[in-house]
């Protein structure tokens, strides 16, 4: 009994100075340090700032894309995203931007749902009636793509019964 009480006791200091540690050190459990202004490309280094500073293409080159939303025949539904001139790249996300290449946030009625680092998401649960579900294309390291100051995505509107 003895053992397992000094065991709990390690378990729980041991954790508690680690979380500590990582929060006095800006690191969080999504893996990036929020307080390295490299990190986001901002001489500022703030994170919200950072993310909202789009990266503006050229529309004869910028990539396009497009969505459809099936009902999936089991339950909920599937996102079916298709781009032309973009490569998913899950194994950079976070890092520094590479021109082509990225990820997407998918939004159930203006609500960030998930981020998307392929062409197919299954939709589970989504609420009752009209809903609106938008796709943006991102950089590595977060950023929105946009043309002429607008983002690119795709938005269908569907009826979930």
């Amino acid at each position: 009994m003895r053992t397992l009480a000094l065991f709990l006791i390690g378990v729980t200091f041991g954790a508690t100075g680690g979380f500590v540690f990582a929060a006095a050190n800006g690191i969080t459990l999504g893996g990036h340090d929020h307080a390295d202004p490299a990190h986001h490309g901002a001489a500022t280094g703030d994170h919200a700032v950072a993310h909202d500073q789009a990266v503006q293409l050229d529309p004869a080159t910028a990539p396009t894309l497009a969505l459809e939303v099936l009902v999936d025949p089991v339950a909920g539904h599937n996102l079916h995203v298709t781009t032309n001139g973009f490569t998913f790249a899950p194994h950079a996300a976070g890092h520094a931007h590479q021109a082509g290449q990225g990820h997407a946030h998918v939004y159930v009625n203006g609500v960030k749902l998930a981020r998307l680092y392929g062409p197919w998401l299954h939709l589970d649960h989504l609420p009752s009636g009209e809903v609106e579900v938008t796709v943006s294309l991102t950089t590595n390291d977060h950023r929105p793509l946009a043309v002429n100051g607008a983002a690119i995505s795709a938005t269908k509107t569907l009826k979930v019964e």
